[in-house]
C-alpha cells in the first residue's frame, strides 16, 4: 500500500497516534515572536493546555505527546528552518505511524490572508510558504489539513523577507495573540469534531 507516495513503513512499534500536529517556524531566539512564527507559538499553547513541556526529539524536532479530545497527538516545532521541514515531518510521520495526510495538521502563517485572521484548509497549494513546500516534497502530497494565520503581504516582494521576520509593533502583536489562541482552539476542533466542523466554525468569522 502506498503513503504519501512511497512504500507504507512505519518505525514505531505499538499503537500509531492519531494525529501530527505541526507548528512552522524558525527555530533560534532572534526569530521568536516574528510573524513566520506563528505557527511555533500555536504549539507552545497547545502543549501548556496539555500540562507538558516540547522537549528535543531524535527527528530534528522540539516534541509533546500529548490527548486531545480523547486523541492521542503529537506536537511538534521542527528545529529545521522553515525551508526544511520536511526533513522532521517525513521523520515524525514514520515514527508515529501516521499512515493518512487527514492526520497531519500543520499551522503556518499566511500572506494571502488578512493579518491575524484564521482559516483551516484541507489540502490544496503552497501559497509560497516554503515549509509548506518542503513538507509536500517529503510527503509526496499536500492534502494534509492546515490551519492558517494571517500576516498580510508586504508593500512589496522585496520586502517578503523582512515582513515575515521583523519585530511586531504592539496593536498587531496583540491581535497575532489573540490570532494564535483561536488557532490553538481550531487545532482541537479538527482533531476532536474533524476538518469540516472546524471550518464551519472559523472559516465564517
Amino acid at each position: 500500500m502506498a503513503l504519501f507516495g512511497r512504500d507504507a513503513r512505519s518505525e514505531r512499534r505499538g499503537t500509531p497516534f492519531d494525529f501530527l500536529i505541526i507548528g512552522l517556524g524558525n527555530p533560534g531566539k532572534e526569530y521568536a515572536r516574528t510573524r513566520h512564527n506563528v505557527g511555533e507559538e500555536v504549539i507552545a499553547l497547545l502543549a501548556k493546555r496539555c500540562d507538558v513541556a516540547l522537549k528535543a526529539g531524535r527527528d530534528k524536532a522540539m516534541i509533546a505527546e500529548v490527548t486531545i479530545a480523547k486523541h492521542r497527538c503529537v506536537l511538534a516545532f521542527p528545529l529545521t528552518y522553515m525551508n526544511l521541514s520536511g526533513q522532521s515531518v517525513g521523520a515524525l510521520t514514520r515514527r508515529y505511524g501516521v499512515a493518512d495526510p487527514a492526520q497531519i495538521i500543520v499551522v503556518h502563517d499566511e500572506l494571502d490572508l488578512p493579518p491575524a485572521q484564521v482559516r483551516v484548509k484541507v489540502g490544496g497549494g503552497l501559497a509560497g510558504n516554503n515549509g509548506l513546500r518542503s513538507i509536500t516534497q517529503h510527503l509526496k502530497t499536500q492534502d494534509y489539513l492546515r490551519v492558517r494565520i494571517g500576516i498580510g503581504k508586504p508593500a512589496s516582494k522585496e520586502h517578503g523577507a523582512q515582513h515575515v521576520l521583523s519585530r511586531l509593533g504592539k496593536a498587531e502583536r496583540e491581535e497575532l495573540d489573540v490570532a494564535v489562541q483561536i488557532a490553538a482552539d481550531a487545532v482541537e476542533v479538527i482533531v476532536g469534531e474533524g476538518p469540516d466542523a472546524a471550518m464551519r466554525q472559523f472559516n465564517s468569522r
